[in-house]
């Protein structure tokens, strides 16, 4: 009897354990966070935008971020370089073709510890196209706000080639450069909210 009376206190113990060290999930708070890119035009100018539509969902484990998982939604048609015909034609057929492809989606595999970062290795899914990707990120701490919420931050970017997903448009100038460039660099800075058990 005190056998099974030990096994049990044991199990209790490593339950409560397990509980106390179990991965949150904290979702977007797109109020204090931003997607951004930047891309050549003429091979003189860097264009800037950003998305104006995503969410997210972090599992993070405070134990071991490794051990954390992300999920991310952009709307392509969201997109916003501040130029209303320049963004009418992102969202057309020479590029995002939004109404076919209407969402830009990250999903984590992996994170690695690499020097003072980390790395999400994952499935980056645009333009019907899925890549697996590598976006380095620097994890920015957790804090408790003044209304009682729990927060975590996060930054980081990473350059895609647009041909790699099926973004072919290509004009060339005079002198062979392109009119838009194939390289674009993303960058994110992301606040995340956690959510309640």
């Amino acid at each position: 009897m005190k056998v099974k009376s030990l096994f049990a206190s044991v199990l209790v113990v490593l339950l409560v354990a397990s509980l106390s060290f179990a991965a949150d999930t904290y979702k977007t708070d797109p109020a204090h966070s931003a997607v951004t890119f930047a891309v050549k035009h003429m091979m003189l100018a860097t264009v800037k935008g950003k998305f104006d539509e995503f969410e997210g969902t972090i599992v993070y484990d405070e134990e071991d971020i490794t051990k954390s998982s992300v999920t991310f939604t952009i709307k392509a048609a969201s997109i916003n370089t501040g130029n209303e015909s320049r963004d009418k034609d992102l969202r057309g057929a020479n590029f995002f073709e939004v109404e076919k492809y209407p969402e830009i989606t990250f999903k984590s595999k992996q994170i690695v510890k690499e020097g003072d970062g980390y790395v999400a290795i994952g499935d980056l899914t645009m333009h019907g196209v899925t890549k697996e990707v590598k976006i380095p990120f620097t994890f920015l701490g957790k804090v408790k706000d003044p209304w009682g919420n729990t927060r975590i931050g996060v930054e980081g970017s990473l350059t895609l080639n647009r041909r790699d997903y099926g973004i072919l448009y290509s004009k060339t100038l005079d002198n062979g450069g392109l009119v838009v460039g194939n390289e674009v660099k993303v960058e994110f800075s992301i606040e995340a909210i956690k959510q309640a058990t």
